[in-house]
């Protein structure tokens, strides 16, 4: 989207007293407001204006619905070891290519929660790593979340290669899962045709069942699969709770890979949530967890650290970037989390500015704050204030994600930021503003000539857009004015606003 004015013309210098048309402004009741757009708004009718602009002029607002509690739907998890094809038959299921897949075996690495429906009924998938016994290093931090996924589902889909049969490996799994006691679907993988159908037969000795074949690749199959499993479900999650409608406010943390992102997850789950590795990307899929912070349920979103330009990446890495951007675009709000031991890189920068144009609510994290010495401060202020102006309007908490340290800060300025991210001016305010404003601060003569302001209106939240009506192009030097202006009157903290022009001619008198 195109935000707040980034050309590098020259900058609008107002002269003046600032205080007495802020006392105008101040002095101005609603009623009055009201009536002087009331009279701008019908000195449009002098204009030219096009079928669009009426449309604009007549939007009514509707109130924001109220955010009732609802109970969170069955989890369903995902199980196997690798390369069985978990994360295609996810997809087919959830009917997207969400889940990152590639033809080698570990690609999955978190669970990874994904919203389902099946004949009416909404249910929560989650996908997982390949679990292996006996595995260690990284392999064995998948397993372990492999094996919460488990503890915390409602029923279970045991996924197998269907052509090889049960491997030792898959007999372990099934030991695991007899362990925890929850009900448990046999899927057999990979099986395409009527033929090979006596491949599936022997599986009935693992002792859970009927198995059912399926082909996560073409399809078949699932149907019953699902049939049975949310026969094996409960209508309410075991171990959710209330959420709100729509669902929880939606974060995305974002940063380059080894910021720190898995471990503020962590810390902030008051658990080992998400896979964390000394090996940076260790995070391939957007990472669903839902986070009790200040009171409130959040949603949070771990996404794959951003390390190239997406036409430098490749295979998984490729994917993952482009569903780190799909989480971006679905969140209300975006935490850019940035290192403070090392100095910002242009790849910090580039993702502040993702966020920004993405239209999302801003928060900006700084961690490892704990590392912090008198020395680096003083030259982080100086990159901050060289590298991230453009998104001087973000909020900015100074976090440890290793320690835990000011956490409790981030919960308030979610809330600012999404709180101003949805705040619509009343029109009558609106014009009452830009009318005083350009009293004491008009827009420089050029050729003769000065454009006006014939009227202004909000047309959309989410984040605030402004429509100005007007004779002739402002300069952008006066726009970027004007938005300041718009942010210090009525505190657009954490929030990219957007404010775009419509020039419209005096109808000629016939």
């Amino acid at each position: 989207m195109a935000s707040e004015d980034t050309d590098s013309a020259q900058e609008y210098a107002p002269t003046g007293n600032d205080e007495r048309w802020a006392e105008r402004l101040a002095a101005i009741t609603d009623d009055d407001a009201e009536a002087r757009a009331a009279a701008l708004r019908a000195g449009l009718s002098d204009y030219e204006l096009e079928d669009d602009d009426a449309a604009l002029l007549d939007l009514e607002y509707e109130d924001e619905l109220e955010r009732k509690q609802t109970p969170a739907p069955p989890v369903l998890a995902i199980i196997g070891r690798p390369n069985v094809g978990k994360s295609t038959l996810v997809n087919r299921i959830i009917r997207s290519r969400q889940a990152v897949v590639e033809d080698v075996p570990g690609v999955t690495r978190d669970r990874v929660s994904y919203l389902g429906e099946w004949n009416g009924k909404d249910f929560t998938l989650v996908d997982t790593g390949g679990w292996e016994a006996d595995a260690k290093g990284m392999q064995k931090r998948v397993a372990e979340q492999a094996e919460i996924a488990v503890d915390e589902a409602d029923a279970v889909v045991l996924v197998l290669d269907g052509l090889v049969g049960a491997t030792a490996v898959d007999e372990a799994v099934v030991k695991m899962l007899r362990r925890k006691k929850k009900p448990v679907l046999l899927a057999a993988n990979k099986v395409d045709s009527a033929a090979q159908m006596t491949e599936v037969y022997p599986l009935w000795n693992l002792g859970l069942g009927e198995p059912y074949p399926v082909s996560a690749l073409h399809g078949s199959g699932t149907g019953d699969l699902l049939d049975a499993a949310l026969q094996a479900m409960p209508e309410t999650a075991q171990y959710g709770g209330l959420t709100p409608t729509g669902g929880p406010r939606r974060v995305a943390l974002v940063g380059r890979p080894n910021v720190g992102k898995s471990s503020l997850l962590n810390k902030l789950a008051g658990s080992d949530r998400v896979v964390v590795d000394e090996v940076a990307g260790t995070t391939r899929d957007p990472v669903d967890e839902l986070i009790t912070l200040g009171e409130e349920q959040w949603r949070f979103v771990d996404t794959a650290g951003i390390r190239r330009r997406t036409h430098m990446a490749s295979g998984s890495e490729y994917y993952a970037m482009l569903r780190t951007q799909r989480a971006l675009d679905k969140a209300e709000v975006a935490v850019v989390l940035l290192a403070v031991d090392e100095p910002l890189s242009e790849q910090d920068v580039r993702l502040v500015q993702m966020a920004v144009d993405s239209g999302r609510a801003v928060v900006l994290a700084y961690n490892k704050w704990d590392l912090m010495d008198g020395e680096r401060r003083y030259y982080l202020e100086r990159e901050i204030e060289r590298d991230l102006g453009h998104a001087s309007w973000a909020p900015r908490v100074n976090v440890s994600a290793r320690t835990g340290w000011h956490k409790d800060k981030l919960a308030p300025a979610l809330r600012t930021s999404l709180a101003n991210w949805e705040q619509r001016i009343p029109t009558g305010r609106l014009n009452a503003f830009l009318g005083e404003l350009v009293a004491a601060h008009p827009h420089p003569v050029r050729s003769g000539k000065q454009p006006r302001i014939l009227f202004a209106t909000q047309p959309s939240t989410r984040p605030p857009k402004f429509v100005l009506f007007t004779t002739a192009f402002l300069e952008p030097g006066y726009r970027r004015f004007i938005t300041r202006r718009l942010r210090e009157t009525f505190d657009f903290t954490g929030t990219p606003i957007e404010v775009q022009m419509r020039v419209r001619e005096r109808r000629r008198r016939k």
